[in-house]
């Protein structure tokens, strides 16, 4: 069962995920796992990983095909000013992914829905 946050995400994105249990685990801070949930979806770490990657890989492309006259290193700072952590939390705020989170108590309690650095790792 989705809940309701996460189907105003997938309204805003314009996509509609086939496994729901994928956009469950990629919300899902480690910090929720052993305290709120019986069963075990995983949380968003590997996720992040796989996401970092990707995004490295499609920023990467467009810069090339968007910015011809930039050389590798005018490239490569591009690209890491938009997939810094100022970068990547303002995008996961645009699209509202901090009330979309699934936390633990104690990450909930220190304003996890609003740390940069995590709303970063989840837009990855």
């Amino acid at each position: 069962m989705m809940k309701q946050e996460w189907i105003r995400l997938c309204q805003r994105v314009d996509y509609q995920f086939k496994k729901p249990d994928i956009l469950r685990q990629a919300l899902t801070h480690k910090s929720f796992i052993p305290e709120e949930s019986d069963e075990n979806y995983g949380n968003n770490e590997r996720i992040e990983f796989l996401g970092d990657a990707v995004l490295d890989l499609v920023i990467s492309e467009m810069l090339m095909e968007g910015f011809p006259e930039l050389d590798e290193g005018g490239l490569s700072k591009f690209r890491a000013s938009l997939v810094s952590e100022s970068g990547l939390s303002k995008q996961a705020e645009t699209l509202e992914l901090g009330e979309c989170l699934l936390l633990g108590r104690g990450e909930e309690m220190t304003g996890g829905r609003k740390k940069k650095s995590l709303l970063a790792d989840t837009f990855e």
